[in-house]
């Protein structure tokens, strides 16, 4: 089972005091509520993602977007300022990745990941992005969030409260660290980045954190081949191949979405990942 080592854990999930969490907790000091701003009905129409969760998903996936909304008044959360744009640029974005995931590791890995407890880690995830939406959209998935930021990690935090999810785990470290750490090195079914960095950068973020036989899983933009083209070497020297570029269904009002989908073949060479910033400064 995926970090049964309680004292690794320890080790590694992030720590924080209660006057650091409360400080952050809401803007302007005003206590949090479950009430939210939903969506119109207009732009919930077009979210055809979205319309697959159950009535129970859709109320967490409102209660995560309200939460965001309110947390980036005082912290950078995502550029965004708008409730509608936030389910379509992120949330409908983000289950965008599940279609191909779910066939590409049926087909590659011999399961049923609808039904497995698969173990998913989001590396850089930020805002919880896509972390938190496939967490809600798949509960039976054990879904661990990769953050470097504390302050990030607390608002992380404060999210898997108000959705009752119990199949959340925050890190916070980095990625170059924590991919030699024995509790998370070559532990995970699948690793997901979005919007992280470019493809050979990521590719010695994630697939360290990889077991041999899962998938690492990149979303990008519409045109990503030459930034493809140039991290095959680096794929390659992590243990790696890549499997699959495909483009995704996704009502993104920045234009065509590609899922970028790697198999991890063998055991990434213990050299990587290199020190913390030098696989974004010395790209392989």
């Amino acid at each position: 089972m995926l970090l049964s080592n309680s004292r690794c854990i320890l080790l590694n999930l992030y720590t924080f005091s209660p006057a650091t969490f409360f400080k952050h907790l809401t803007p302007n000091n005003k206590p949090t509520t479950l009430c939210h701003r939903k969506t119109t009905v207009k732009s919930l129409a077009t979210l055809s993602h979205f319309r697959t969760l159950s009535s129970r998903q859709r109320h967490q996936i409102h209660l995560y977007v309200h939460a965001i909304l309110q947390w980036n008044k005082r912290m950078n959360l995502t550029a965004v300022k708008d409730a509608d744009e936030v389910m379509e640029r992120h949330v409908e974005d983000s289950l965008a990745i599940l279609p191909p995931l779910r066939d590409c590791y049926r087909t590659r890995c011999g399961g049923a990941p609808s039904h497995e407890k698969l173990s998913l880690v989001d590396v850089g995830t930020g805002a919880g992005l896509p972390g938190v939406v496939l967490a809600i959209a798949c509960p039976e998935w054990e879904v661990t969030l990769m953050e470097s930021m504390n302050k990030r990690c607390v608002f992380l935090e404060h999210v898997v409260g108000i959705i009752g999810s119990s199949n959340i785990q925050i890190v916070r470290g980095r990625a170059e660290s924590l991919g030699q750490n024995h509790c998370f090195r070559e532990k995970f079914d699948i690793a997901v980045a979005r919007a992280v960095a470019e493809m050979r950068v990521l590719a010695e973020y994630c697939l360290p954190l990889v077991r041999v036989g899962g998938l690492f899983i990149a979303a990008k933009g519409h045109d990503p081949e030459d930034e493809v083209k140039k991290a095959e070497s680096a794929i390659q020297k992590m243990g790696a191949s890549l499997l699959q570029v495909c483009s995704v269904d996704s009502r993104s009002p920045y234009g065509q979405r590609t899922v970028v989908i790697c198999s991890k073949d063998r055991s990434t060479p213990m050299k990587y990942p290199r020190d913390p910033g030098t696989p974004a400064k010395e790209p392989l």
